[in-house]
């Protein structure tokens, strides 16, 4: 691990796990996989994580077949699963139950892109879940970092009219299930060093909106504010823990039910 890990990244790795309280001992740990660098290093992780966590916890990657050949596994599909065999670990494979579109004809189709990539991540969420709970796990480990975190805060600001983003953390279903995100404190940028001293290759996507998407805008218009405005990367993350809700509106009820915010 030190060998691969640099010593910060180790330590926020680990103080991820801590502040979040992730793993506890028993656990079985699902890892969905989709064979993007950030979840192929994730699967290391976690696999490699058991030999010094104080808490014993079993792994298992779940990989889900987007575009999968007639009744076998597909193209991309056999190639996450050698990825993940290089390292000791099996990979479960769901075909998915609502395929990607996989021709520009099919994506003009759409009413929208948005469309499209919502009803995709819905499927394979549910899919997810489905198996987690058919087979008994207690977690769900996913491969998102803190840029996502950030990103996902100014998607939802800017398109969905909220103040909110993905915590390190979930608990779904009454705690039945959680969501744990173990590299969340972790830049895009250390997890693609890591995957790079791995010897990891990504596996290419077959989503023909790759790079097309809000997120991707999103992700250039960060960068440009990274760029101009120095030291604001680590400050809009810091703010993420640091709401001061009593500077956010809140209007006022009056008597009618109304509030001076819906006044015009």
């Amino acid at each position: 691990m030190k060998s691969v890990l640099s010593g910060a990244e180790n330590r926020r790795v680990g103080r991820a796990m801590m502040d979040y309280s992730m793993l506890a001992d028993g656990d079985r740990v699902l890892m969905a996989v989709s064979g993007g660098i950030d979840s192929l290093v994730l699967a290391w992780l976690l696999h490699n994580w058991r030999k010094k966590a104080p808490v014993d916890y079993a792994v298992q990657a779940v990989h889900i077949d987007m575009v999968p050949d007639n009744d076998l596994p597909g193209n991309s599909t056999r190639q996450v699963a050698d990825r993940l065999e290089h390292f000791g670990l099996s990979c479960v494979i769901l075909p998915a139950d609502l395929p990607a579109p996989v021709s520009e004809a099919e994506v003009s189709a759409s009413a929208s892109n948005r469309n499209i990539c919502f009803q995709c991540a819905r499927s394979r969420r549910k899919q997810l879940f489905d198996y987690a709970r058919q087979n008994q796990f207690t977690t769900i480990a996913l491969g998102h970092h803190r840029d996502d975190i950030v990103e996902t805060f100014f998607l939802n600001l800017t398109c969905s009219g909220n103040i909110s983003t993905m915590r390190p953390k979930q608990e779904l279903f009454s705690g039945r299930l959680a969501l744990i995100r173990p590299m969340a404190y972790l830049h895009k940028s250390e997890i693609t060093g890591i995957g790079k001293r791995l010897g990891l290759q990504p596996v290419d996507s077959n989503c023909p909106l790759s790079g097309q998407t809000r997120r991707s805008d999103v992700r250039d218009l960060l960068d440009i504010v990274y760029e101009r405005i120095p030291g604001s990367r680590e400050q809009v993350f810091a703010a993420l823990s640091n709401v001061r809700t009593d500077y956010l509106l809140q209007p006022r009820l009056h008597p009618t039910g109304t509030s001076h915010a819906n006044k015009s």
